[in-house]
């Protein structure tokens, strides 16, 4: 007898996955989820577009003398951010408004069994900290070093010395990056005669 894509009842099953089965895996009892999803998903746009509009308005205030030779000035990434944190907000809005949602959280490629690995982000915190007490006395270069090695470190690398070079070119290219590239002073701290 030969198998036939009908269910008891007559009714045809075209994709031949039996009775109780969406054709697209579930996909619509996650799109008919309360409305409490979408509310949340309408708060975070407004969140975004609130935090948004504070950073253009933050940047509108910022002062800076005519410069013909300086065209991008300290307003120009606050402007940007901005900018791109209420096109987020808006794209997200309708979105939402027009029924889209976000993935459910088990749909996430994470193992929500497994509890936070506390060994891994304390240290990170704490050399973070470390930064932020150092970055004066020591200045960046120093305390920066210290904070990449610290954060290699606490994510499990064990390559000491080779950890400590690259550390130490991030943080001297980080500082020269921001005083040339951005004009922003980063404190050098007790290399202030050498740097």
């Amino acid at each position: 007898m030969s198998h036939s894509a009908a269910d008891a009842g007559g009714h045809a099953d075209p994709g031949g996955l039996g009775a109780g089965h969406d054709d697209d895996g579930g996909e619509r009892a996650a799109v008919a989820a309360p409305g409490g999803r979408s509310r949340a998903e309408l708060g975070i746009a407004a969140l975004l577009g609130v935090a948004g509009v504070v950073v253009l308005w933050d940047a509108s205030r910022i002062t800076v003398p005519y410069s013909v030779s300086d065209v991008v000035g300290p307003k120009t990434m606050p402007v940007i951010v901005g900018s791109l944190l209420v096109v987020s907000a808006v794209l997200l809005a309708v979105n939402v408004l027009r029924g889209g949602s976000g993935q459910a959280e088990e749909g996430e490629d994470v193992d929500l069994s497994h509890p936070t690995d506390w060994k891994t982000v304390l240290p990170l915190i704490g050399f973070f900290i470390l930064n932020i007490v150092l970055i004066d006395p020591l200045g960046w270069v120093l305390s920066g070093t210290i904070m990449f090695w610290g954060s290699v470190w606490s994510l499990g690398s064990r390559h000491y010395v080779r950890d400590a070079l690259v550390s130490l070119v991030l943080a001297v290219g980080t500082f020269y990056g921001f005083y040339l590239g951005l004009g922003i002073h980063l404190p050098a701290g007790i290399l202030a005669g050498i740097l």
